[in-house]
């Protein structure tokens, strides 16, 4: 009977073990086919994808279906415009685990790199583009490592045109052409993503004809795509309607637009609707439509303050989320120094034990342990003093490093705004937008930018205009009076005074500098 009971026993817990493997294949099997399901609802329904991801990340836990799930989620929220909640994802402290794949921590750094770069922290995107670079190296040759390798190059070339370094952008997008050739000819969404970056930097150089031919290609590779990548359709008809404003269409630049509008309010995203009411505005302006010129503004107005918010509570959370992660790994350092310690003096007991000679020894050891440690400390010394350091000037007023480093990021992108060319802007007014104060903001410009506010200000605009009149041929049939009202100023006369103390002529002396230029330029084509 005792033993039919404990074959009874064998039997159960055979099929208990049978049904927990195949319970936990099961599990496995399922959320990888969730995870597949949400990497393609990213670009075309955020929303639905978010609701996948939330719940993988909700209900697994395997470090790996975490850091995916942390990675769909910051994907989808930059598709979705929310800077703040794709940080706090990306940058989730379970993203660091060390069983988590090599292909997982190369997109998380990358998406890190992305979302550093979009809120202008440049310097410190570039330490993660340069350790998705490094651990791409060690991959084996695939079409995965060159997509990844392709997307780091393409990331590169973004911040190139967004800082305006369009020469830059180009030379980079050549090189990758051809360094990638062959993975091009079968990878369109990559090829797709070099041909918009080449518009863009025509663009940006005014070479308008260049800018639509690859336009043109872009929406051909974007026509034949199979996926429904709203927010690709949103941002290249952003950039056709852009382009066409540029050229004065003012029509088909409103049809592009209101198309990209449709795309960015299904997937609702701020930052894009805030660019193509931007857009829109200048257009209806441009066209004289001043009633919708009016609505459209006021729009862009509401969406700008709305994503100013965002951006801030991004940049906010990513010195913290930092900070915080720099203190962890100090603190792992310290116990990992205490561990040390402490067998160090559990050997140093040891050694007293046995014996003088063993004393000895262990004692010289350790002396040669210090010699090293003050070695590599007199060296760190020696790094730090290498660095150039900036001659102080006097009555500058101390601001603390972080606080500096943030208002300094969010100088260069009000620098790469058309903000500065609002009539009311003023140290306290910019001060309040930057929720720093008037002494701070002023300390930091007069550091980094050896000018007073007013200059700095002036300085933007006046290269604003020069911009335009060198790239813009109907700029220079404009009126002193238009030019001053689109630079920011009040008055020809204040407008005058302050482009020749910054150029050293005047406005029509410039111009006429341009028009001489242009004819002689014109005469020699023509011979």
């Amino acid at each position: 009977m005792k033993q039919k009971d404990s074959s009874c026993c064998k039997i159960i817990r055979s099929i208990v073990v049978w049904a927990g493997l195949l319970l936990g294949c099961f599990s496995y099997a399922q959320d990888n086919k969730l995870t597949t399901k949400a990497q393609e609802l990213v670009f075309s329904n955020p929303d639905e994808s978010l609701k996948i991801a939330e719940h993988i990340l909700a209900t697994s836990q395997k470090p790996e279906h975490i850091a995916i799930s942390n990675l769909l989620i910051a994907k989808a929220q930059i598709v979705k415009g929310d800077y703040n909640e794709a940080v706090i994802h990306a940058f989730d402290k379970n993203n660091l685990v060390k069983s988590i794949s090599k292909h997982t921590q190369l997109e998380l750094n990358l998406l890190k790199a992305q979302l550093l770069g979009r809120v202008y922290l440049d310097k410190q995107a570039q330490e993660f583009i340069e350790e998705s670079s490094a651990l791409s190296e060690n991959l084996p040759q695939s079409s995965y490592k060159d997509s990844i390798q392709c997307l780091i190059k393409l990331e590169q070339i973004y911040t190139y045109n967004t800082r305006r370094n369009s020469d830059k952008a180009i030379h980079l997008i050549e090189n990758t052409e051809r360094q990638f050739n062959t993975f091009l000819k079968t990878n369109t969404i990559e090829k797709r993503a070099l041909y918009l970056a080449r518009e863009r930097a025509f663009n940006n150089l005014s070479q308008y004809d260049s800018a639509v031919v690859y336009i043109e290609k872009t929406l051909d590779l974007l026509n034949a795509s199979e996926f429904n990548d709203l927010y690709q359709k949103a941002l290249i008809y952003k950039e056709l309607g852009y382009l066409y404003l540029q050229k004065k269409e003012f029509s088909k630049s409103e049809e592009s637009l209101s198309i990209a509008s449709r795309f960015a309010e299904i997937i609702n995203n701020p930052i894009l609707l805030m660019e193509i009411n931007r857009d829109l505005s200048i257009n209806y302006l441009a066209s004289n439509q001043n009633a919708k010129h009016k609505i459209f503004n006021e729009k862009y107005l509401s969406l700008n303050a709305e994503v100013e918010r965002t951006e801030q509570m991004a940049v906010n959370s990513l010195y913290s989320i930092l900070a915080d992660q720099d203190e962890e790994f100090f603190e792992t350092e310290k116990e990992i120094h205490n561990n040390y310690l402490y067998f160090l003096i559990a050997g140093l007991l040891a050694v007293l034990l046995v014996g003088g000679y063993i004393v000895i020894k262990g004692e010289t050891r350790k002396k040669r342990r210090k010699e090293i440690i003050n070695y590599l400390e007199i060296v760190r010394h020696k790094d730090v003093k290498a660095k150039p350091v900036k001659k102080t000037k006097p009555k500058r007023i101390a601001i603390p490093e972080e606080t500096e480093q943030l208002i300094l990021s969010k100088l260069k992108r009000f620098e790469a705004s058309i903000k500065f060319l609002n009539k009311d802007i003023s140290l306290a007014v910019l001060a309040g937008q930057f929720d720093t104060n008037t002494k701070y903001l002023s300390g930091v410009i007069n550091k980094h930018y050896d000018d007073n506010f007013n200059t700095f200000i002036n300085k933007l605009r006046i290269n604003y205009v020069i911009d335009k009149l060198k790239s813009d041929p109907h700029y220079i049939n404009y009126k002193i009076s238009f030019l001053a009202e689109e630079s920011g100023y009040s008055s020809h006369s204040s407008f005058a005074t302050v482009f020749k103390s910054i150029v050293g002529m005047s406005p029509v002396t410039f111009i006429k500098l341009i028009q001489k230029e242009r004819a002689e330029s014109k005469q020699k084509s023509s011979n």
